[in-house]
């Protein structure tokens, strides 16, 4: 007989919450989900954010509340108000499935059979993310602050690659391989990173028939850069700084799939840190073994300034669909 840590251990480890979820009306996003973190939807509009662990715990966070978060048995709890000694002897029918005498349940399509492990941290920044709402329209520092066409935040590359969160940042999603990793956060006198995420690259919605990368330092330049050079045929991307020891790969796989006779822009800050980043990323071009790719170094035209700062003091052109330098 199992001793009560070693039940309670088995609660958290062993019953997917996902799948729990699901039994008190849940449903999985799967738009939302990746294969290390998954969204689930109550019809009354709550979402939370499920994770495994590194130490095999089932996870989950409240995108709506962030004191609402735990393990299985805090889920419960909060869902039926039971104590813990009722709460036990649920889980405990739970994990007696697929017995006769245990709970059915639900349907495999409404949650996510299994998940790859990730730390806590990352599923908080999830649901953090998943707390904002992508921007639609116009906001006060991204136009009048910096000078961004409304017009271009608009475009459909756009789209959900620009959030705003209940306290009105401005948040730049960065992904890695595994799916989203953290996020730039911007606003008028502040500029970070999510706490507990990774840079990994911040970037526009792909074209079929993209043909130019620009890479730029931060989103904000490249969005400057796009309004200044034109989006046509273009993918945008940023590093958010200096580069992480993940970026370089990431950066290589972002050129690799562009098309024969395409063209890579570097549109670092032309500054000592633009200077040594124009040459790391020289470098993953260079890795990138694309010969029928043209490399060209864009950097504003005064010594110290980055693309916003060009924005700044000057028009830029009226916004085309046709418009920018897109080249084949």
């Amino acid at each position: 007989m199992n001793t009560r840590p070693d039940e309670l251990e088995a609660f958290k480890t062993e019953i997917n919450l996902s799948e729990l979820m699901a039994s008190f009306g849940y449903q999985l996003d799967r738009k939302a989900s990746s294969r290390n973190s998954a969204s689930m939807v109550h019809p009354d509009g709550d979402k939370l954010i499920v994770a495994r662990g590194r130490d095999g715990h089932w996870v989950y966070f409240s995108v709506r509340d962030s004191g609402d978060n735990g393990t299985a048995i805090d889920f419960v709890q909060r869902r039926t108000g039971e104590n813990l000694g009722h709460t036990r002897r649920r889980l405990r029918a739970w994990l007696r499935a697929p017995l006769t005498d245990a709970p059915p349940r639900p349907d495999p399509q409404t949650y996510a059979p299994s998940l790859e492990h990730i730390t806590r941290d990352m599923a908080q920044v999830r649901a953090r993310f998943e707390e904002a709402r992508p921007l639609t329209g116009h906001h006060r520092y991204l136009v009048e602050d910096r000078r961004i066409p409304a017009e271009l935040l608009s475009q459909p590359a756009f789209y959900d690659r620009v959030r705003v969160d209940p306290r009105g940042n401005v948040l730049f999603p960065h992904f890695t391989r595994e799916g989203l990793s953290g996020f730039e956060v911007k606003n008028a006198g502040f500029t970070g990173f999510a706490k507990g995420g990774t840079k990994g690259l911040w970037g526009s919605r792909k074209g079929e028939d993209d043909n130019r990368l620009v890479i730029a330092e931060t989103a904000i330049d490249a969005l400057s850069h796009a309004a200044l050079a034109g989006h046509h045929r273009a993918r945008f991307v940023s590093i958010a700084g200096e580069l992480n020891p993940i970026q370089p790969e990431l950066i290589t796989s972002a050129i690799g799939s562009l098309p024969a006779g395409g063209l890579v822009v570097l549109a670092m800050d032309y500054d000592e840190g633009g200077d040594r980043l124009a040459e790391q990323l020289s470098r993953a071009f260079e890795r990138a073994g694309r010969d029928d790719l043209e490399l060209r170094d864009d950097r504003p035209p005064v010594r110290g300034t980055d693309w916003n700062d060009v924005l700044q003091t000057t028009t830029p052109p009226p916004l085309s669909p046709g418009h920018g330098p897109g080249v084949g």
